[in-house]
């Protein structure tokens, strides 16, 4: 019985993989909702970008056009794109910049004449009430922190090809000691003094985190990271469980978030600016410019 039911099983598995290699290559001809099966592949449930997605799909009535957005991972997400665009299929994905994506891929954020997703957004410091009285010197390091989308793709990038994250962050410093400087510029040495910082499991997170808290070790400071789901991490800075966070998404993306917190903790401001979210195809795909042209015609 347990061989006819591992039998089954791998029968299934390759029928499954057939299906999903043998998907036709991009027709710009015919209508793009049958080529996908109406699918918009996304990441995580609950992140800014799927509660963004899932409105659009109303405000735009692809709900009506019979349109679904898949929840998955950022991993597989990004796994399913890479194979699509390997054999250059359709595909259309859940999409954020600064994101290795963006690098390695061509893509290209689809028009939003209705303005669901919001405009450009910026990445914010946000610490502690306190933090400024109880360690100055992280607090200047944390408000000098200030880099460009390139800069985080390009840890990013390191990290997808398999570098340690914290390795990959220190290689970024090494070789960026000019900027280095402007973040501690001011900042004294200090002598183990414990610091927590916490995070979003996003890319773009994970790399400026580790960054960040690189540069601060660098400076004398035993700081410990914590990755948690968006909401917590919001809440462990507004009641002082941790010290700081540089992965507040604004104003769209966290703005119900920090609008809810914002009296119980310290707003640094943007340490990126030129962020944004939306929906994204592969260039290939050179008729599908705008959300509104996934609906059937």
């Amino acid at each position: 019985m347990k061989k006819y039911y591992l039998a089954v099983v791998l029968l299934l598995t390759t029928v499954l993989l057939a299906s999903c290699t043998e998907m036709a290559a991009y027709n710009d001809k015919e209508p793009l909702g049958p080529q996908i099966n109406y699918t918009i592949t996304g990441i995580d449930a609950g992140t800014g970008v799927m509660s963004g997605t899932t409105e659009a799909l109303k405000v735009y009535g692809l709900e009506k056009d019979k349109w679904q957005l898949q929840t998955s991972s950022t991993a597989a997400m990004t796994s399913t794109l890479g194979k699509a665009i390997k054999n250059k299929q359709p595909i259309v994905v859940t999409g954020w910049e600064p994101h290795w994506m963006f690098t390695k891929f061509d893509l290209k954020f689809l028009d939003d004449p209705k303005g669901v997703f919001g405009g450009s957004e910026n990445i914010n410091t946000i610490v502690r009430k306190g933090l400024k009285k109880d360690e100055p010197e992280a607090y200047k390091v944390l408000n000098n922190f200030y880099w460009t989308p390139e800069d985080m793709s390009d840890v990013m990038l390191k990290v997808n090809d398999g570098d340690d994250p914290q390795e990959a962050a220190a290689n970024w410093i090494k070789k960026n000691p000019k900027k280095v400087a402007e973040w501690t510029k001011g900042a004294k040495k200090v002598n183990g003094n414990k610091l927590t910082m916490t995070y979003v499991a996003w890319d773009s997170e994970i790399a400026s985190t580790n960054v960040v808290a690189e540069v601060l070790r660098g400076i004398g400071y035993d700081v410990s990271i914590q990755v948690m789901e968006i909401q917590p991490m919001w809440i462990s800075i507004a009641t002082n469980k941790a010290d700081a966070m540089v992965a507040a998404w604004l104003p769209n993306t966290s703005g119900k978030l920090y609008s809810d917190f914002k009296d119980d903790l310290d707003d640094l401001g943007p340490n990126l600016e030129g962020a944004k979210v939306g929906l994204a195809v592969p260039t290939y795909m050179k008729n599908i410019n705008s959300i509104e042209d996934l609906l059937s015609k």
